[in-house]
């Protein structure tokens, strides 16, 4: 099995951060410093420019690169590599004067003013120029520069437009989705509140000054924005692809972030990066957290199927939760670890150096305002490269193998999320995805989450939960899944809409699906708060809450019935067999307790069990990588107690090649790094 690295020419973990010597131009003992300090913390790398448009183009056609050719040149001389940005989230001052266009008009028509960043029309064909034109010096100057290893593209793209450029933008999209307006009035289902559209300018992005309650527009609007952004991105990236051909191009995604699909960003890009803050508070509420954020990385790892860059996170608090908490001792090097063990090949940081002014002066950083390494974080950072450095022969590059994989779809959220009805607030979806995911992690079982454009045949089992918009390119894969010997779990409010958030005609769930699961849902019933229901699996009882389908079997067995209210004794479980395989159906929500055992009923079922041999305690988990011939779990503690666990094999540890075998302890927030021959 071939490593995969970012990079064939720097074969290392990445180190570093987001660096900003445009902002110390006048302190030039800061930037001599900030040499001395990169050394001292392990560090390798820097993320170079990111919002420095004014200081490179601080007058319209007037450059300077003075302080990034020496920033170039000195990490390059203290052995570092530089990921080099272009500088498109945060555009000058000049520009938005003298070109008001390339700013955004938000949902009521009024046009931002200058300020902040991710404010720029995306379809503005000035700001394309301007972009185009800067990134083109850019890749032109640096093309041969040896410390050129990555480009990262703009940062965090976000947010959308309602100027007349990107409304005219989005009527071509829909005419060239939908052919005619009269395929469009029927997807949308326009003749309800007498909407039929009767030409293509009266059609508008959704917006609470007009039309807001009709859900297919509102999803083929967030659809746009993805793909108008996605067009924006390979604007960006054109000159970049001209002077630099053999430089891997990114941009740094937020994991779940709602407002962009991206697994078509994923198409463009050469390699995944993330950016991650997550909300430690030093208890054992952690434990959870930790699983939330590992969800988010295998999201990363799956976009690509490959190892991904984490290109932004904190050594330790942040300046932009309600409560910005320091990281407990211990705990950096815990989260660090855990980005390995998902897929990640780096641990970068936002920010190198606090900021003297502005909104981020107190966000966490590698060098504090005090300037000098006799810090706790700056000791902490330190640490880490140093245990990167270890690893790099060993699990650089190494992929991650998963035989179980769980279904998140963004148009499905966008969907759920507009559609009025259930809990109309929130439908809990996100919710959802994470507590099936959760009784995975707990496991230690490597979970890949997966789009409908993924290959289905690579899982034993695929998980579905709330899969409501189900389009007949799903319906199809998913029949074809379990025809073919595949074990798939969906719950309720399966395969109710198509992916315009049409319903299906002939009951619920829609098309094929009825007959692989056996079932036909009727009506599905919505707690309140505090409500339940009772379900008895296996001779113990479970709670239903939140959602419970009225099912009826159609061929399916029976495995577990409700035990009160009006629909008492209907099926609550099912599971038909289809072809070659299995189809289990959830009707209702089950808390963490049902979650867990029917997660161990599947994997039982199909010989799945985690790489690391031992029982996992709560809080300990033992998630893996390998290179065909090794396996290496990285067993970690997310508990303030120490917690111990057993195996029957001989590992070695990859930092110091020592052997462990028999029982296992490990302090709180501790990582250890074992290995074997597979």
């Amino acid at each position: 099995m071939k490593k995969i690295y970012m990079n064939e020419n720097f074969k290392h973990f990445l180190h570093g951060g987001d660096y900003n010597p445009d902002q110390w131009q006048n302190y030039p003992e800061v930037l001599k410093e900030d040499m001395r300090l990169f050394k001292l913390a392990n560090c390798n790398s820097m993320s170079v420019g990111i919002f420095a448009w004014a200081a490179l183009e601080p007058e319209e056609g007037k450059y300077d690169f003075t302080f990034l050719d020496k920033a170039m040149d000195d990490i390059y001389a203290n052995g570092g590599r530089v990921i080099l940005a272009t500088p498109s989230g945060a555009r000058p001052a000049w520009m938005a004067q003298k070109y008001p266009e390339v700013l955004r008009v938000d949902e009521t028509r009024h046009r931002r003013w200058f300020g902040g960043r991710h404010n720029h029309c995306f379809t503005s064909p000035i700001y394309r120029e301007k972009v185009a034109k800067i990134n083109g010096l850019l890749a032109e100057r640096y093309k041969d520069h040896p410390a050129l290893i990555a480009w990262h593209v703009s940062n965090e793209y976000s947010g959308a437009c309602h100027c007349d450029l990107c409304r005219d933008a989005f009527r071509g999209w829909l005419k060239e989705k939908y052919g005619t307006l009269d395929e469009l009035n029927d997807q949308w289902w326009t003749p309800f509140w007498s909407h039929i559209y009767t030409d293509w300018s009266q059609i508008d992005p959704t917006s609470p000054m007009g039309e807001c309650t009709m859900s297919g527009l509102f999803v083929d609007w967030r659809r746009f924005i993805t793909d108008q952004t996605v067009d924006f991105f390979k604007n960006e990236i054109a000159p970049l692809r001209k002077y630099t051909p053999n430089i891997p191009v990114t941009t740094n995604l937020m994991g779940f972030f709602p407002g962009l699909d991206y697994r078509k960003f994923a198409k463009e890009l050469d390699f995944v990066s993330h950016d991650s803050y997550p909300t430690w508070r030093g208890d054992e509420s952690d434990i959870r957290l930790a699983s939330d954020h590992a969800a988010r990385f295998d999201l990363n790892r799956s976009l690509k199927h490959k190892p991904f860059i984490q290109m932004e996170c904190t050594p330790s608090n942040v300046n932009h939760h309600a409560y910005n908490k320091l990281k407990r001792p211990g705990m950096h090097m815990l989260a660090a670890m855990q980005l390995l063990a998902h897929g990640s090949d780096s641990v970068l940081y936002f920010q190198w150096r606090k900021s003297r002014g502005s909104t981020e002066k107190f966000h966490g950083a590698v060098v504090d305002h005090v300037g000098h390494e006799n810090t706790r974080v700056f000791r902490d950072v330190s640490e880490v490269g140093a245990r990167l450095k270890k690893l790099d022969e060993s699990i650089l590059g190494t992929v991650t193998e998963s035989r179980v994989a769980i279904v998140y779809d963004w148009q499905n959220r966008w969907a759920l999320e507009k559609t009025e009805g259930f809990q109309l607030r929130d439908k809990k979806y996100m919710n959802t995805i994470h507590d099936h995911y959760f009784s995975l992690w707990k496991r230690g079982i490597n979970v890949e989450v997966i789009g409908e454009d993924d290959d289905f045949s690579c899982y034993d089992i695929i998980i579905a939960p709330m899969l409501y918009v189900t389009s007949a390119k799903m319906i199809d894969k998913l029949e074809q899944y379990v025809k073919n010997g595949g074990t798939l779990q969906c719950t309720y409010m399966l395969g109710m809409v198509n992916e315009n958030d049409r319903c299906h005609l002939g009951g619920f769930p829609g098309g094929k699906l009825k007959d692989v699961f056996g079932i036909w849902n009727e009506e599905i019933d919505t707690l309140y708060p505090g409500e339940s229901n009772k379900v008895e699996l296996d001779g113990v009882t479970y709670k239903a809450v939140d959602y419970c389908e009225l099912i009826h079997a159609q061929g399916a067995e029976v495995l577990a019935t409700y035990g009160e209210d009006f629909y008492a004794g209907m099926p609550a479980i099912t599971v038909n067999n289809y072809g070659k395989g299995k189809a289990y159906y959830t009707a209702f929500r089950g808390e963490d307790d049902f979650n867990d055992k029917f997660t161990e009923l599947l994997l039982n079922e199909c010989g799945i069990t985690s790489d690391f041999d031992g029982e996992l305690p709560y809080g300990m988990t033992a998630h893996s990588r390998t290179d065909g011939e090794n396996v290496y779990v990285f067993l970690q503690n997310y508990s303030t107690k120490p917690l111990t666990t057993s195996t029957k094999y001989t590992w070695i540890i990859a930092d110091d090649k020592k052997e462990v075998s028999g029982e296992i302890t490990l302090a709180s927030y501790e990582t250890l790094i074992l290995s074997r021959k597979i």
